[in-house]
């Protein structure tokens, strides 16, 4: 089969769309034939080597990609949830299911936690062989771009404000980076809960479509501070919750921005994970700084079922196919756009 590869880490040049041996079916495993797949900033980073804790350890040639769709093809002979045919999407996120963590309910908390994709080998290929657990059945009527391109981000901005975060009707959200797949779908799900919801984003195309999705105040951060506008608009109280997934280059912009008692909400850092912060800022105004990362697969499937019924709609910046994905990781890049970035194995185009 093709499959998007890379044999080292490096740049966008590293990236082939090459002959690939075919996935082996395991007994709890599903065969799909992948419809499409989709980017995230962490396929940029699994390029480059670099994962959420340090360096990658990675099988190479390595296969990327989080986010898939498509149909079941084969299932191996202890599968009881999918049969041939079934339309189905990828969930990333793997639990041990024995530990601690996972015993009390916390799968993300898990001590063997990875991802498929970034740790293992992912699912930008033609064919791509998954634990039956690691799949969600996809409705008849979504399309194949829409299901590849929804469960990361939703299920992370979904865990990270309503469970983590413990988002309420009636409060205050900032989201930065709002044209990001995280982003974006932050602020639907922030709009969705009932809150007044502020974004930023760099270009008035990428603030228009930003309001589209349900924020009320949107801020050009290219042109402003956006905390001195926060505070300008909320009468210096700031807002009750920040999502900030930029790390580095916001980080004291976003603790400014948050009201006495706030939450800082993290699940990423794509300008650097080692910011400058202000301690004094933290503890005085006793401000709350959570992480969060992807979601339980029953999470997932809830914020999943928002998007299947249209409540929810990823905004696709793109598709190509997975013999351009050094484009694709461009566009991500150079910050291109607004939405996912889709990739359509060659052979389905």
């Amino acid at each position: 089969m093709k499959a998007v590869q890379f044999g080292k880490h490096g740049g966008r040049d590293v990236i082939e769309y090459d002959e690939f041996p075919d996935p082996e079916v395991g007994p709890e495993d599903v065969l799909v034939d992948v419809k499409a797949g989709a980017l995230n900033h962490l396929d940029v980073w699994t390029r480059k080597g670099l994962g959420a804790t340090g360096r990658l350890d990675l099988e190479m040639p390595h296969v990327p990609g989080s986010d898939m769709a498509g149909v079941v093809d084969a299932v191996g002979d202890d599968v009881t949830r999918f049969a041939p045919g079934d339309r189905v999407a990828l969930l990333s996120g793997v639990s041990c299911g024995t530990c601690e963590f996972c015993r009390r309910g916390e799968p993300t908390l898990c001590v063997d936690y990875h991802v498929i994709g970034e740790h293992v080998q992912g699912v930008h290929a033609e064919q791509a062989a998954v634990h039956e657990d690691q799949l969600a059945p996809v409705p008849e009527g979504v399309d194949w771009a829409t299901a590849a391109a929804a469960p990361l981000v939703f299920q992370t901005a979904w865990r990270m404000l309503l469970e983590r975060g413990e988002l309420e009707s009636g409060e205050s959200v900032l989201v930065l980076g709002a044209s990001g797949g995280v982003g974006h779908a932050a602020v639907q799900i922030a709009a969705d809960a009932g809150a007044t919801v502020y974004a930023t984003a760099s270009t008035e195309e990428k603030m228009q479509h930003a309001r589209e999705c349900g924020a009320d105040f949107v801020v050009n951060y290219e042109d402003e501070d956006f905390a001195d506008a926060i505070r300008e608009q909320t009468g210096d109280r700031g807002v009750d919750v920040v999502v900030d997934h930029v790390g580095a280059a916001t980080w004291y912009s976003s603790l400014k921005s948050l009201a006495r008692g706030g939450r800082l909400l993290t699940c990423g850092a794509t300008t650097g994970p080692r910011p400058e912060t202000h301690i004094g800022r933290i503890f005085w105004n006793q401000l709350d700084v959570r992480g969060s990362t992807m979601a339980s697969h029953g999470s997932a499937e809830r914020a999943l079922e928002k998007v299947w019924d249209g409540t929810f709609e990823p905004r696709i910046r793109a598709e190509l196919p997975m013999s351009e994905t050094a484009r694709a990781h461009e566009r991500l890049e150079n910050r291109e756009g607004f939405g996912k970035v889709v990739v359509i194995p060659d052979s389905e185009r």
